[in-house]
């Protein structure tokens, strides 16, 4: 290693953020990355463990340990120190095709496996391997990467921009295989376009990629939606290979009385709309547009935070429930390093809240009963209080608390409790189910990656599955050749 010591010599020191009350007043990034030299030192913490748990993407349960994508952390970690950045980049893009976006929008399980957290403070992986791929498309390294290393005649279809269908048609055109990728939204990007606000996940970010792929010869074609503007059909007539990365879409609904009610609505929903403003006529044409209402947000997980940060910053007074209790302060006994931390965290959106409205917005343990309306359009919430305890088949369950209901003021409410899977119009459309192992399905000619095949998971798996995905086409494409 470069330092072998420098564990034991350097603490850990992460990146630098925008104080909320700045940060509020618009949708920019608020990372504030350290000086080279600052990431260098932080580098230099990678110790030589022996065995790198944080490339190991083992399950425990329902969660990974380690980088589900197997990235060569140590190397790259070691070439930061050294300052060779043109070979760590080489190293990291062996693995990760998207590395600026997962730089940005990962939880970081690398972190969460990283030997340096069983006594102490684990590496900066996630800001390390962002000074690698700024450095990258500073210096047009990026483009250097995606050069394709042949030409092989063959067509492949990709339906869906997020970041399956983008990892795989990196990959794929790099193979030498020509890429056309299908889109039914008006931009490319997906999730990483319109699920992920522009403060965590910059436009122009996605933007520069996208560029970089047109100018390798990657086509994209927007505001197509496969099944109804181009059939399954003529995608066979025309390709000798389709990828479906359509995305786990159909979202988590709450059916109780007054679901129907106007301002009731899908987090995606809310986060598409605001981004597709933000884009089309700048921050300034969002500034207070919900002020003095009341927002719900009905979740506790990432896209939660997401709409807390964007209804502040639009001007809303914002309550968040979570159903689950309170996460701890430190890992419990049942949740030992290397699995991933299952620890409270305090997201931006909630620092934010805490900022303008003196407390923290998340009421944890409460479950939401009934949306009030008048006149069409929801005006308050009734809540109560649960607690979870094992029914006598042995299962956790809810269990209401008499004496806790309370209503709260409500002018919109966000649903933000995760997806339940891909739309089964576009299976029918291919006639297909979603394989379990692997990506091919009964249809030879036609494969499925990402959060359509394994369900909602992070940006890194779905990084992951498209690459692999890839592999698997181009074998299964030069077979005959």
């Amino acid at each position: 290693m470069g330092k072998a010591t420098g564990f034991l010599e350097y603490k850990r020191k992460g990146a630098k953020y925008v104080e909320p009350q700045d940060r509020l007043n618009n949708f920019d990034e608020f990372v504030i990355p350290l000086d080279e030299k600052e990431q260098q030192i932080q580098a230099a913490r990678c110790m030589d463990c022996g065995i790198p748990f944080c490339l190991s993407g083992v399950m425990y349960g329902n969660s990974v340990s380690g980088c589900p994508n197997g990235n060569l952390i140590p190397e790259w970690n070691e070439l930061i120190y050294q300052g060779n950045y043109k070979e760590a980049w080489e190293r990291l893009c062996k693995t990760n095709p998207l590395p600026e976006m997962t730089s940005r929008v990962c939880p970081a399980p690398c972190e969460g496996a990283c030997t340096n957290g069983i006594d102490g403070e684990p590496v900066t992986i996630h800001y390390n391997e962002r000074l690698i791929s700024d450095k990258a498309f500073a210096n047009g390294w990026v483009r250097e990467d995606g050069e394709p290393i042949l030409e092989t005649g063959k067509k492949v279809a990709i339906v869906g921009s997020g970041p399956a269908g983008l990892s795989a048609a990196w990959r794929l055109n790099k193979l030498g295989h020509k890429v056309t990728v299908y889109e039914r939204n008006d931009t490319v990007g997906g999730l990483l376009m319109y699920g992920i606000p522009n403060m965590k996940l910059d436009k122009d970010v996605v933007a520069q990629r996208v560029n970089i792929m047109k100018d390798l010869g990657i086509k994209f074609i927007l505001n197509c939606n496969v099944g109804k503007d181009i059939s399954y059909d003529q995608l066979n007539a025309q390709y000798d290979a389709i990828l479906l990365t359509g995305g786990s879409t159909v979202p988590r609904d709450l059916n109780i009385p007054g679901r129907d009610l106007s301002g009731v609505k899908f987090a995606v929903d809310f986060l598409t709309d605001t981004t597709k403003t933000l884009l089309k006529d700048g921050p300034k044409s969002l500034k207070e547009t919900m002020k003095g209402m009341n927002v719900i947000v009905i979740g506790g997980g990432d896209t939660g935070n997401d709409c807390v940060g964007t209804s502040l910053r639009r001007g809303a007074h914002v309550e968040q429930f979570e159903i689950m209790p309170e996460a701890p302060e430190n890992r419990a006994y049942d949740n030992p390093w290397p699995t991933f931390p299952r620890t409270k965290k305090t997201d931006y959106g909630q620092q934010e809240a805490i900022y303008l409205q003196g407390k923290d917005p998340r009421t944890y343990e409460i479950n939401t009963l009934k949306f009030n309306g008048e006149d069409g359009k929801v005006v308050s919430v009734d809540t109560v209080k649960i607690k979870w305890k094992k029914n006598t088949e042995g299962r956790f369950i809810p269990v209401p608390i008499e004496g806790t209901e309370k209503t709260y003021k409500a002018d919109l409410v966000l649903l933000c409790m995760g997806f339940t899977g891909p739309e089964q119009n576009t299976l029918d459309e291919f006639n297909i189910t979603v394989p379990r192992e692997g990506y091919s399905t009964i249809n030879e000619k036609v494969f499925v990656a990402g959060d359509m095949r394994r369900g909602q998971s992070l940006v890194i798996w779905a990084i992951y599955e498209g690459r692999s995905a890839a592999e698997e086409i181009d074998a299964y494409l030069m077979k005959n050749i």
